[in-house]
């Protein structure tokens, strides 16, 4: 049986040192969302943002803003996921 760590730093260096290590022989890693990430002044982000939520409806593609933070010189930089097609 697996032992379970004893704090949550326990884990985070744990799937930290997984990630690190690369992928397991034999296996590939994949991932299914997709990410794509802006950086626009203010009202262009915002533009962007209902394109792509436009583009890919929330409900067919669970597209989310997953990130986004304000720059220093005033532009808006934000990560948007999306899975890469909807069935």
């Amino acid at each position: 049986m697996a032992q379970k760590p004893s704090t949550p730093t326990d884990l985070a260096r744990r799937m930290a040192a997984r990630r690190d290590s690369g992928p397991t022989p034999g296996k590939t890693t994949f991932s299914q969302w997709r990410r794509e990430t802006y950086t626009l002044p203010r009202p262009e982000a915002r533009e962007k943002a209902r394109e792509l939520f436009s583009r890919f409806p929330k409900a067919a593609y669970m597209t989310e803003i997953e990130f986004w933070r304000e720059l220093e010189d005033g532009q808006i930089e934000f990560t948007l996921r999306r899975l890469p097609s909807a069935d």
